[in-house]
């Protein structure tokens, strides 16, 4: 029963910690008309989250004009879901404003029983939402 404790009590962080870290898209060089935009999740260890999304349109407007929009919170994450939650009294103010409660993401990577050479990009997919923009984003682990 001991050794079995342990091994549980092993893999369990080991599994957190591994979808912990940056998640980004950045289209600064894919857009047509100039606008870069780029969207970052960052997980912590401490199961902490903070998200920036940026959209400069400088190169289609006469004046520089970059919008930012940030959130931050909580995050677990259960099997292969990522589940985040804001608590809208101590993690909304006037700068993190996005509230992420009821967002769901899931933890996309390559399976180890695939021996294929296939090549998968660690991600976060977001699949519900409350949010509209973020249901069917995919941010990919740096």
């Amino acid at each position: 029963m001991i050794k079995l404790f342990f091994i549980f009590w092993a893999l369990i962080p080991g599994y957190v910690w591994a979808q912990s870290g940056v998640y980004v898209i950045d289209h600064t060089h894919d857009s047509i008309d100039g606008t870069k935009t780029k969207w970052t999740l960052i997980l912590n260890d401490d199961g902490t989250f903070s998200y920036h999304f940026l959209r400069d349109i400088s190169s289609i407007s006469k004046a520089n004009i970059e919008e930012n929009f940030y959130g931050k919170g909580t995050w677990k994450a259960e099997n292969n879901i990522v589940y985040f939650h804001t608590n809208k009294e101590t993690d909304l103010d006037e700068k993190y404003n996005i509230d992420f409660t009821n967002s769901k993401a899931r933890y996309i990577t390559k399976s180890p029983r695939d021996k294929s050479d296939r090549v998968v990009k660690t991600a976060l997919h977001f699949y519900e939402s409350n949010l509209f923009y973020i249901k069917g984003l995919k941010l990919f682990k740096e």
